[in-house]
């Protein structure tokens, strides 16, 4: 009778002291804490934006013009205005010649907003807008570019083999997705840092990778459906995030290079996911670890944590398999779709086990040459294995290196015989162009058609006027080069060279047929996951000092989805955020460290950064989290209160 006398009395005290706890955290964050600054995300600015898109009382004689409409895309405009008649509207944006003017015709309406792409920047564009006997002539101004923005060095271009297609480039870190038509000049550009690849779906929209990290250096919360305009339509967020490469299925879902970030994997770059582009939920997962051995065949770029380095994802429906192309492995690997076994690898079987030698192709025919350190890696509609082949070291040993100065960086086609485990080399460019065509990084091949390529050299860099084998961000580069040729039966038909280093280049158009602009909310499906909480615990916050007391860059904010902490910390600190609620306390730990999945840093402090500290971010999902919080920041055992709170 005395225990459960005991155990009511201690149970009382418990609840007096949450619903205490809880009174006082209600009372102190009102009274103490403002609420955390939120970041306007883009489908949500989008939805403001589009309040002032008004058809009513407009007319093709006077139309409600929006430049830049999505705030994101300035060389474009939307053209809205009504007629009594449904009528089927042709644009054209008359360019400097018939390879750089866009003509498209939208389906009947009468109410039509008309999606205005490829103006010139700095100009007064002419845009021309004809139905039944009715021709307007439209003057659009845009602004200038971007003071940082980048110009071709050089242009060279066959028109009579041309028509007026744009190449479409995704930047290597800093700079813009643009596209440049056969003049060099630039007809699209956005403002948001959207990395990897691009490409356009079946309706005309493009999907590329958000603009916002979910971890350091380059993984991206997930990819955007958008249009030229900027209007996105769909978000699509993951919790492993996306690097590099992405692949769109027949049947409509999304292969994804992503990461495991959330169950100790300790690896990057070695997952990939099957993405229901309907819903975003993940319905397969390969696991590289489960197919190789991340010891074997290692490159000189290999680390423990970035060992296989996956560039590229590529799904051939004949063979029902997915090539991957692992940089630091310098392989080429071909797995079962099904099953996740491994097909075959191509490349050079140095520093490989015995286990997968059966794997390994045996060369045949003249000239043949492994590829190293190779990206964007396809199989043709003729079966062919499509290859950028870097070229970097072109050895596993070693002492067999060769030098930047006498490499070079091509786009090799292999034809393989997998039943005879034969490999065949039948095409190449680049070999010829030397050194000065070499890419240490990055780059891409495109297939257009049959002889018609695209060879894209884009990370060319250079240190004191000679070639270098590191990546721009690493070596101290003076110059970069991004080289791109379009190759028509073995004749050049197109180069244009940028003071740069882009990753990828596609060939698109500038309208696609079937294309149609709609209002409307962006559909946000998918994930980020639950952030993991490193302690959560019953307790009390006492005995904190003032954030103005930590003299340091701190800030957070929040996102539509997460809240984001900002710092500058230094080597060696314990570093934890602390989120308060009702006398519990949940910590997330930060690590201050250069090093935590990043595939091209080492952990390597300058002398200034180990005296001031380096910036570190912190992202806490908000699926798992509600209510209230008062966040705290806690460095080396001592607390100091943000006077700032977040509520989910």
């Amino acid at each position: 009778m005395k225990n459960k006398r005991k155990i009511i009395l201690i149970t009382l005290v418990i609840v007096v002291a949450l619903i205490i706890g809880a009174l006082i955290v209600m009372n102190y964050l009102s009274n103490n804490h403002d609420e955390v600054a939120n970041t306007v995300s883009l489908v949500e600015n989008q939805e403001v934006l589009e309040k002032s898109f008004k058809s009513e009382g407009y007319t093709i004689d006077s139309p409600n013009i929006i430049v830049n409409p999505y705030e994101i895309s300035p060389l474009t405009a939307l053209v809205i205005f009504e007629t009594e008649e449904e009528v089927a509207p042709t644009v054209t944006i008359v360019g400097k010649d018939e390879h750089t003017t866009f003509t498209y015709q939208f389906a009947s309406n009468t109410v039509h907003y008309l999606p205005i792409y490829g103006l010139y920047a700095d100009s007064e564009n002419e845009v021309i807008i004809e139905f039944e006997n009715v021709r307007k002539e439209f003057t659009i101004k845009t602004d200038a570019l971007p003071d940082d923005f980048v110009i071709p060095t050089s242009v060279d271009a066959d028109k009579s083999e041309l028509g007026n297609e744009l190449y479409f480039f995704t930047p290597s870190s800093n700079g813009y997705t643009c596209c440049y038509d056969v003049n060099g000049d630039v007809r699209w550009y956005l403002t948001i840092n959207a990395l990897w690849e691009i490409n356009r779906l079946d309706n005309g929209h493009l999907l590329v990778s958000t603009e916002r990290l979910i971890n350091s250096p380059y993984y991206m919360s997930g990819l955007y459906e958008m249009d030229l305009l900027g209007k996105i339509y769909k978000e699509i967020s993951l919790e492993g995030g996306y690097h590099h490469d992405y692949f769109l299925m027949d049947s409509g879902n999304l292969l994804v290079a992503s990461n495991d970030f959330y169950n100790d994997a300790g690896t990057v770059e070695d997952v990939i996911v099957e993405v229901d582009m309907n819903s975003g939920k993940i319905v397969k997962t390969w696991d590289l670890k489960n197919i190789l051995n991340m010891e074997d065949g290692k490159s000189e770029n290999w680390t423990d944590y970035d060992w296989f380095h996956n560039n590229s994802v590529w799904y051939d429906k004949n063979t029902n398999s997915i090539t991957l192309s692992g940089r630091h492995q310098d392989a080429v690997i071909n797995i079962d779709y099904d099953t996740g076994s491994l097909n075959w690898i191509i490349g050079d079987s140095t520093n490989w086990s015995s286990e997968y030698q059966k794997y390994f192709f045996t060369p045949v025919g003249d000239d043949f040459e492994w590829q190293w350190s190779q990206h964007a890696a396809m199989i043709t509609p003729e079966g062919y294995v499509f290859i950028l082949d870097n070229g970097n070291n072109k050895s596993k040993i070693e002492s067999e290196y060769v030098s930047a100065s006498d490499s070079y960086t091509r786009g090799v086609m292999y034809k393989i015989d997998t039943e005879e485990m034969t490999i065949e080399q039948v095409w190449e460019y680049g070999k010829e162009r030397g050194s000065e065509f070499y890419s240490p990084y990055i780059s891409d091949v495109d297939y257009i058609e049959a002889d018609h390529y695209i060879v894209h050299s884009g990370g060319i860099v250079y240190v004191d006027g000679k070639n270098s084998n590191q990546p721009a961000g690493l070596g101290g580069a003076d110059k970069l080069v991004s080289d791109t040729v379009e190759l028509l039966n073995d004749e050049v038909i197109f180069e244009i060279i940028l003071p740069t280093n882009n990753y990828r280049v596609e060939k698109m158009s500038l309208y696609t047929e079937g294309e149609q602009y709609k209002l409307g909310s962006a559909v946000r499906i998918g994930s980020l996951g639950k952030t993991e909480i490193d302690e959560d615990k019953f307790g009390f916050i006492l005995g904190s000092r003032d954030i103005l007391e930590f003299e340091r860059d701190f800030s957070v904010t929040k996102e539509i989805d997460r809240l984001v902490v900002s710092g500058r910390f230094k080597r060696g600190e314990d570093v934890n955020i602390l989120l308060y609620q009702n006398a519990f306390v949940k910590t997330y730990h930060i690590p201050v460290s250069k090093k935590p999945y990043t595939a091209l840093c080492l952990d390597i402090f300058t002398e200034d950064e180990t005296e001031n500290g380096i910036i570190v971010n912190k992202y806490i999902n908000s699926e798992g989290l509600s209510g209230k919080y008062a966040i705290y920041l806690e460095v080396d055992d001592v607390i100091y209160d943000t006077h700032q709170y977040v509520e989910f």
